[in-house]
């Protein structure tokens, strides 16, 4: 199941951007299993935060 993310506790956009682009650089472009599952779940942090980024600018 998705996690739900707390606006309050919600890190920036370009932090979890920092991290995914981290991510791909320590795997050479291949990632793991493990490393498929945490990006997955980054870029669902990463659209929430766009998300709410959007939504404050409003």
């Amino acid at each position: 199941m998705p996690p739900t993310f707390d606006r309050r506790s919600l890190r920036p956009a370009d932090v979890v951007n920092a991290e995914i682009r981290s991510l791909w650089e320590r795997s050479d472009g291949r990632l793991s299993p493990e490393e498929e599952e945490r990006y997955h779940w980054l870029l669902v942090e990463w659209a929430a935060a766009v998300r709410d980024d959007a939504a404050q600018a409003a």
